[in-house]
């Protein structure tokens, strides 16, 4: 985390732990969980338009969980 901090804003990934995983708050860094039935494109795909609309709203320091059911 440290390191993407250093060069990102916004760091986005599948795997669901690394918001427990991590002190968020100590990093100055936004996390994007996305909440996918795989890392594959065609799943992964359908979160862009949804990622995009977020990222005004993501604070560094928290995690915002994205998920295409809900």
């Amino acid at each position: 985390m440290t390191l993407a901090a250093t060069g990102f804003d916004v760091f986005i990934t599948v795997d669901r732990n690394l918001s427990y995983q991590q002190n968020l708050p100590r990093y100055d860094i936004a996390l994007i969980v996305l909440r996918s039935v795989s890392n594959r494109y065609q799943d992964l795909a359908p979160f862009g338009p949804m990622v995009i609309e977020s990222l005004p709203q993501v604070k560094n320091g928290t995690s915002l969980v994205l998920d295409l059911n809900k």
